[in-house]
């Protein structure tokens, strides 16, 4: 039996294809905070079942019959490891075999404000006994569409990371990767990244090429890039942190050419440039 937390969002959802692709919806088990937005996958047979991170009491009994579990990391920054710990011991409660954590890349040595409660959450998982896999995903292609719209309207596309290159991939790539790991019962720790990448100049360049309009690259220290971004209607914390994942990809901590993505999944990742098409035109 396959679950899925998080079903409900992008991640979620592409992984529980994947595995639609392999294995009977029976087999399947969707763990959502709100049951009823998933409706379609309950009435495709997949088991949905309602799991609150923040709920930890009402964890466990929704993993009875999980033999492998994909975490899905929490959105709710600041906030993670606690929630994480409470699903690692509900799994471990419930007699879960294997726990495939998404991570981050290089989680262990990044740099990146955002990398300390993945470690933590990887450490916690050691510690747990359980076995397990660390998905430790690079940047999804998709984050860069966030900002592209502002960009090609202003003619500007602002960032702090210099000549870094950032070797990305769809979100469906991944999603494709994290299947696979539960179909096979994977262990161990995988570096996922795309087989290509791009500077922010070069995504400037691609956004001009696409739309027909001019963008240029405009970087910037890393506290006046919060600040933009802050000035765009982020709230400061956040601003914050995505401006420093900008500066420390400018040193290399989203970059990566070992492969390990596409050997995975058996095929090339889903070019950069065609991701970005897709999504300007959707």
């Amino acid at each position: 039996m396959f679950a899925v937390t998080g079903a409900s969002g992008q991640l979620g959802r592409l992984v529980i294809d994947a595995l639609l692709d392999r294995v009977a919806p029976t087999e399947i088990v969707a763990l959502v905070r709100s049951p009823d937005s998933v409706s379609d996958l309950a009435a495709k047979g997949i088991q949905v079942r309602a799991f609150d991170y923040d709920a930890p009491e009402t964890l466990a009994p929704s993993l009875a019959g999980v033999t492998r579990l994909l975490l899905i990391s929490g959105n709710a920054v600041g906030s993670r490891v606690p929630q994480h710990d409470a699903v690692i011991a509900a799994a471990k409660a419930a007699s879960v075999a294997l726990i495939a954590y998404t991570s981050l890349l290089n989680a262990d040595r990044s740099p990146m404000l955002l990398a300390a409660e993945h470690k933590a959450t990887e450490e916690m998982l050691a510690a747990s006994g359980v076995d397990h896999a660390l998905l430790r995903n690079g940047w999804y292609t998709e984050n860069y569409l966030m900002g592209a719209g502002a960009a090609i309207a202003h003619g500007l596309l602002l960032g702090s990371s210099g000549d870094g290159i950032a070797s990305v991939a769809a979100r469906a790539d991944y999603a494709e990767a994290a299947a696979e790991v539960l179909l096979r019962g994977l262990t161990g720790t995988f570096e996922l990244a795309g087989d290509t990448g791009f500077t922010q100049a070069e995504l400037a360049a691609a956004l001009a090429e696409i739309s027909g309009k001019p963008v240029v690259y405009q970087n910037l220290p890393q506290a006046d890039y919060a600040a933009a971004l802050e000035q765009a209607g982020l709230p400061g914390p956040f601003a914050a942190v995505l401006a420093d994942s900008d500066a420390r990809a400018g040193e290399g901590a989203l970059f990566d050419d070992s492969g390990t993505l596409s050997q995975l999944i058996g095929r090339s990742t889903t070019p950069w440039r065609e991701t970005i098409a897709k999504g300007l035109v959707a």
